[in-house]
């Protein structure tokens, strides 16, 4: 749709934007040795052309397509086959495996671009009086099955694009508060801000290709959430359009008024209505930020210097420590070095090792600073003494400002190794910190005992962030080598095994990627099977037809299957 930006049909960013490798000597023998693939050969499993895709015709009657036309006008009202594959599913590792073979299942059938949440309501209420099925799209980025069309669903499906709605409508100047539309894209939303000043401060890896309204739906955060909190601290305010109803809330700083409302909405997926448009914090952006690299001895230190970093009165914008396994891919995925920085990075090494660490259980940390320069000074000099009194050492600028550059380049290396034979994904989690490292410990266990029963070789890497009071995230990202058809079912049981270690080792279900059809086999045991029962009668209530983006959240499949294994 002209004015409106999609990421390529197949997989991750745009056209003519991949992983390269060539500039990275370290990359290719690390894979080689840990993963077990030679991505130094041509891609031997690329995606099809899109002209060899069975698109099936759209299951769409005159009446309900004149209806649609006459609400949001003739041009924004599609058919097209590839406007229809670019919003049938969103870029997790089993979409792209499916996507990339031609296997598109059960398609929408229609997409539709309102421009208003005037028009947003009207389309909910022609859908639901046409007994059809709508689910909202944003960016396409979600990595939980969200925007997935039942296989056996017969009814007609919608695909509510909302593109053209991606607008700063206000700022309240005196209360730190603005007024965008959902379906403003991360870097468009930033740079309406930024132009005035302002920052939301909110930078998840999907910046890029996501969305207001996505992250409110998914429960979003962000690399800077130390700071600037997670997209449901953000999220003050909202409007959603409902069937036969318009939900406004007002942004509120605080309210005791009954069950929260606005925390009904957060993380509901399209299940309780289209969100169109949010107040949300902004703040003035900062006269200073740097982010700073810290090696520290080993990740028990690591996650122990964080936790203290958070207990004291430090404010970082960021607090990430890498365990010995994602530090060695970090370093892997570097540049060759030159010049001085040569030198300087073998003096460092060589350094280490006459102070006795072992250079293979070496963590990588960033953390970053933002405010006004003598605040930002403070706050080093805070961290600096404990990070001292953990026995890390304080790296630069350097590998900050590389964090900076790389921060939302990681996806596109899942169609690299893709293309390659390898099935790279990520699992996130948060859990009390008293529980962090036997967590991870656990869950590193579950990894390995999984690629040793599918009989593959594989790899699997954490790092800490997202720091609160009472505890933080971990985030796990694994690759799975093989070279069958059957990759989804071997990738299945290493996904399964990771996602039930977290709940036994008592974390969460998934830290910000939200539940979809991919987390849902664990949620009642992540919120009790009460609560799943609140939340499923919530959604019945809003919903009784299960118009809006039916099956996700809830799970009614085989108990720790995902429903997408089955079918």
């Amino acid at each position: 749709m002209k004015g409106v930006q999609h990421m390529k049909w197949w997989g991750w960013g745009l056209d003519g934007i991949s992983f390269h490798h060539e500039d990275k000597p370290k990359f290719a023998p690390f894979v080689r040795e840990r993963v077990g693939i030679d991505v130094t050969t041509p891609a031997a499993r690329p995606p099809l052309r899109f002209e060899e895709l069975d698109v099936p015709e759209p299951r769409l009657d005159d009446d309900l397509r004149s209806t649609l036309a006459g609400l949001v006008g003739e041009e924004y009202v599609t058919t097209d086959a590839m406007e229809r594959v670019v919003h049938t599913f969103g870029k997790s590792v089993r979409d792209l495996i499916r996507i990339r073979r031609g296997e598109l299942g059960r398609m929408p059938d229609v997409v539709v671009y309102p421009d208003s949440t005037d028009e947003v309501a009207r389309v909910v209420d022609a859908v639901v009086a046409a007994d059809a099925v709508l689910i909202p799209f944003g960016g396409g980025s979600n990595i939980a099955g969200s925007l997935e069309v039942p296989r056996g669903e017969t009814r007609t499906v919608v695909s509510v694009d909302l593109g053209r709605m991606n607008k700063l409508l206000e700022i309240d100047e005196e209360s730190g508060l603005a007024l965008i539309q959902a379906g403003a894209l991360g870097p468009h939303l930033e740079e309406q801000l930024q132009q005035r000043g302002w920052t939301i401060g909110h930078f998840p890896d999907s910046f890029s290709h996501s969305t207001l309204g996505g992250w409110i739906a998914t429960r979003s955060s962000g690399m800077q959430s130390d700071r600037y909190g997670d997209i449901a601290d953000i999220t003050r305010g909202l409007t959603m359009a409902m069937p036969g109803k318009v939900l406004t809330l007002r942004p509120l700083p605080s309210s005791s008024t009954g069950p929260s409302v606005r925390e009904m909405v957060l993380g509901s997926e399209g299940r309780l209505g289209v969100i169109t448009e949010a107040w949300v914090n902004v703040k003035r952006v900062a006269e200073e930020r740097v982010v700073l690299g810290y090696f520290f001895p080993d990740f028990a230190t690591g996650l122990e210097a964080l936790r203290e970093i958070h207990k004291s009165d430090a404010t970082p914008l960021v607090g990430r420590v890498s365990d010995e396994r994602e530090t060695q891919f970090s370093l892997a995925t570097s540049k060759k070095s030159k010049g001085i920085s040569k030198y300087v990075t073998k003096g460092l090494m060589a350094y280490l090792t006459r102070k006795g660490w072992d250079l293979q259980k070496l963590c990588l940390s960033f953390i970053g600073f933002e405010g006004s320069r003598s605040h930002v000074a403070l706050q080093q000099r805070l961290v600096r003494e404990i990070v001292t009194r953990h026995g890390g050492i304080v790296v630069g600028k350097g590998p900050g400002v590389l964090y900076d550059q790389k921060k939302f380049d990681t996806p596109y290396l899942r169609d690299f190794l893709l293309d390659r034979g390898a099935a790279a994904d990520v699992s996130d989690t948060a859990a009390p910190w008293s529980k962090l490292k036997p967590l991870y410990d656990n869950v590193i266990a579950a990894a390995e005992g999984a690629f040793a029963e599918i009989g593959c070789q594989g790899y699997i890497m954490c790092h800490l962030s997202h720091n609160y009071h009472s505890g933080a995230c971990l985030y796990f990202t694994f690759a799975v080598a093989h070279e069958g058809p059957g990759v989804i079912e071997k990738y299945d049981v290493v996904k399964r095994a990771i996602q039930s270690e977290f709940i036994r080792s008592g974390g969460t279900l998934s830290h910000h990627h939200g539940v979809g059809v991919e987390h849902s086999p664990w949620l009642a045991e992540d919120v009790s099977p009460a609560g799943q029962e609140l939340i499923g009668g919530l959604l019945d209530f809003a919903d009784p037809k299960h118009n809006l983006n039916p099956g996700k959240i809830v799970h009614t499949g085989t108990p720790g299957v995902s429903v997408l294994s089955e079918q």
